[in-house]
This record gives structure tokens, C-alpha cells and sequence, in this order.
């Protein structure tokens, strides 16, 4: 019996030939990740471990992105004892506000994280870099504490379920994060709980970069222990011009054994909103289209990437957002940001009315720069909307992708961009 690619990854670092589901092993971290909210709170728990130094600078990871530039005094501390334990152990991979962007767009852009890797973070959604061809996951401040210390931590080897999305031909406007919300629509919030999902088929090849971190950084709203997809040459053109040292590249046997395989026609995938209190309650637009909206955020660490400004811009360029309705837009880092200048998308959202944010998770936690007020709504390309998610627990938030929520801006009121912008 062969191995799937999460169990390749696992076994490779933890010394086996192979490993089995609900296996437990010891294995060996490539990387380390914290951010400002997080890695204080492990920066702790190490200091009561007494070890002084970390088992690698390069291999640790903080990125003070969720209440930068700080919003607080709060907020401020959090960030100090981060840049100071940075300072202090002399970590490699530290990045300052006008550097520093949204931690899950970062490491893929600068090359920190590659194919083959195993990696743990003190944030849900490290999910994300299971797009390049990594075991990534996400764990508590104490597990993060005992990885910056050991360089190891243990793991139950997740079963996993593939889902084959077969046909490169999609619907227009469609993209990743309407397969990743078809698929939790479709399987529930727990319906891939602590399992690796498996990504492919000619419906994945055929989505850029961008669209394919978008599906893995949203895995975890299924339960998942990881969202993975075998490296291919999109992979490959995306990963070698950034990578900074070697990698290996795995692929699950033919022969693998998974929990179940699910086979999706990818014709079959609308453009879809998530409805409040849950990103399983998914729906079409066109069963959405009409509700009224007080917000619209764009951006995050789901689709706060190049693509997703490429396309939110395309629809309001000319155009502007209903004299009603607050438009975020966050773009994902500095690069995304400058690019976006570059080609005009900036001027084109902020002539359509939008207000433009340095990289933040800012709103998407109910942070900062967007929190929504008693009775509000808002439609947004992050990953969650559950009670209270944004701001006051009596607010509403919808989800969906970034031409859903640049047409919906312009109407006032969730809208199909085929209504603004005709089928793209």
C-alpha cells in the first residue's frame, strides 16, 4: 500500500519508511510561525522552559500582522515583546510595519516556506502553505513554545480525503475560494476534522498560485489538519525564484489509501456566498443577491494576494461604490500593495471610493480598521463569519470572493458581478 503526500512529508521527518493513520510520531520542524497575537504568549511559555536560545534562528518564524501598526497601547506591548524576543535571539525571519505583510500571503512571497516542508504556527490558518506542497498546520502557544525550543513536535498522522475536481473549464468569475467554500458547504465544518484534505484534479492545475493558497488557507473552516496540493510546474515557476535553499518535492501514490475520494465536476461550482453564523451555510449569489450591506472588506489572508486585487479592481475601475456602503480593501503585503500601484489598481479603488489599508488582518478578527457597529452587515473575502467575528455579536457577516465583493459594493447590496461588470 502506497502513502499519500501528507504521510511522505511526516515520515520523511520523522525518520520512518512510512507511517500509518492515527500513527503517533516525533518529527523535525522546518519552520516555527507566530504572529503578534500568538508568539507573546509562547515567548512566555518558552521563558518558563528556561532554555535560552531558540534550536534554529533561521527556522523561526514572527510576523506582527493582526493589530499593525498597532492600533492600541494594548496592542503596542504585544508587538514589543515580539520585535524584542526577535532582537534578542537574533531570528532570521522578522519583519517590521512597511515591511511586514499579512503572515499567510508573506512566507509563500518571500520564500520562507517550500515544498516538502513540515511547519506548525500559532494561528489556524498555517493551513495555507499546504498550496506549495507542505505539511502545514496549525497548533497552541505551548506546542509553538516547545517547537522553538526542540526544533520537533509530535503528531497523529491525519487520514485523508482527496477531492478531484475534474475539468479545467469553471464557471466566469468563479475561482478559489468558491471550490474551497463548495467544499465546506459540502462536507460541513467538521466534516474533514483532523484530516489532511487532498486537492486535485485538472480543475486545481488549472488555477493560478494565488487561487490555490486561497482553497488550502481555507481547509481549517472544514476541521482539516491540513489543505494540500502536489506540486506541479505552477508550483514549481511560483517556488524557484524565491527559494533560498533546497527542497523536495512529494507526490502521493497511486495506490494511496484515503479516508474517501470525492469527484466534483468543476462546471458544477457557482460563484457562492457564505451566510452568517457559518462558513458551511453556503449559498449561490443569486440566492443572496439583494441583501442589503452596511461594509465590504477586501482583502485578508485568503484573498488578499495579486489576483485578488487584479480582479476587485477590474470591476470598479470607472465605477463607484453606493454612497451607503464602506469598502475595505487590504492588500496582503507590501509587494502586493507596490504592484498594485504600479498598475493603477490603488487609483482605480480609491476613485471608486474605497478606503486603501497598509497589509493588516485588521478586520478579519474584529481588530481593527473595520469593525462593524450593532445591527451592521458586511460582506467580506475572509474565512470566518461566525458570531461576533467583526465586531458587535448582533453584526452580520457574509463571505465570498473578490468580484462578489467589488460588484456588491458598487450595488449597495450583495450582487452578482455580472450585473456590474457582465461575465468578465
Amino acid at each position: 500500500m502506497g502513502m499519500t503526500i501528507s504521510e511522505k512529508i511526516l515520515a520523511a521527518h520523522a525518520g520512518a519508511e512510512r507511517v500509518e493513520p492515527g500513527e503517533i510520531i516525533s518529527a523535525r520542524l522546518d519552520l516555527v510561525l507566530a504572529n503578534d497575537v500568538t508568539g507573546p504568549v509562547a515567548i512566555d511559555e518558552f521563558a518558563r522552559f528556561g532554555v535560552e536560545q531558540v534550536f534554529d534562528r533561521e527556522k523561526i518564524v514572527l510576523v506582527p500582522d493582526h493589530f499593525t501598526p498597532n492600533k492600541d497601547i494594548a496592542s503596542a506591548e504585544l508587538s514589543k515583546k515580539l520585535r524584542e524576543f526577535a532582537r534578542a535571539q537574533r531570528i532570521t525571519h522578522y519583519w517590521e510595519s512597511g515591511r511586514v505583510g499579512i503572515e499567510h500571503c508573506l512566507l509563500p512571497e518571500q520564500g520562507v516556506v517550500l515544498p516538502g516542508d513540515l511547519m506548525i504556527g500559532a494561528d489556524s490558518h498555517t493551513c495555507t502553505y499546504g498550496a506549495l506542497g507542505a505539511f502545514a498546520t496549525g497548533v497552541g502557544s505551548t506546542d509553538m513554545a516547545a517547537g522553538m525550543a526542540t526544533g520537533e513536535a509530535w503528531f497523529r498522522v491525519p487520514e485523508s480525503l482527496r477531492f478531484v475536481f475534474h475539468g479545467a473549464e469553471r464557471r466566469p468569475w468563479v475561482g478559489g475560494k468558491d471550490f474551497i467554500l463548495y467544499l465546506i458547504g459540502l462536507i460541513g465544518v467538521d466534516g474533514a476534522r483532523y484530516q489532511a484534505m487532498e486537492f486535485a484534479g485538472e480543475g486545481i492545475e488549472a488555477l493560478s498560485m494565488d487561487g490555490r493558497l486561497t482553497m488550502s488557507n481555507m481547509a481549517v473552516e472544514a476541521g482539516a489538519k491540513a489543505g494540500i496540493i502536489e506540486p506541479d510546474e505552477v508550483t514549481l515557476q511560483y517556488v524557484r525564484p524565491r527559494a533560498k535553499r533546497e527542497y523536495k518535492v512529494y507526490h502521493s501514490d497511486a495506490d494511496a489509501r484515503y479516508l474517501e475520494i470525492y469527484d466534483i465536476n468543476t462546471l458544477d461550482i457557482p460563484l457562492l456566498t457564505a451566510c452568517p453564523n457559518s462558513p458551511e451555510n453556503t449559498k449561490p449569489v443569486e440566492e443572496t443577491a439583494g441583501i442589503k450591506l452596511d461594509q465590504v472588506v477586501i482583502g485578508s489572508c485568503t484573498n488578499g494576494r495579486t489576483e485578488d486585487m487584479e480582479i476587485a479592481a477590474s470591476i470598479l475601475r470607472g465605477r463607484k461604490i453606493h454612497p451607503e456602503v464602506r469598502c475595505v480593501v487590504l492588500p496582503g503585503t507590501q509587494a502586493v500593495y507596490l504592484e498594485a500601484l504600479r498598475r493603477g489598481w490603488i487609483e482605480d479603488m480609491v476613485l471608486a471610493g474605497a478606503a486603501v489599508s497598509t497589509p493588516t488582518c485588521g478586520p478579519c478578527l474584529g481588530g481593527h480598521m473595520g469593525i462593524l457597529a450593532k445591527g451592521e452587515r458586511a460582506l467580506s473575502t475572509t474565512n470566518r463569519n461566525f458570531v461576533g467575528r467583526m465586531g458587535h455579536p448582533e453584526s452580520e457577516v457574509y463571505l465570498c470572493g473578490p468580484a462578489v465583493a467589488a460588484a456588491s459594493a458598487i450595488r449597495g447590496a450583495i450582487a452578482h458581478p455580472k450585473e456590474v461588470a457582465g461575465n468578465g
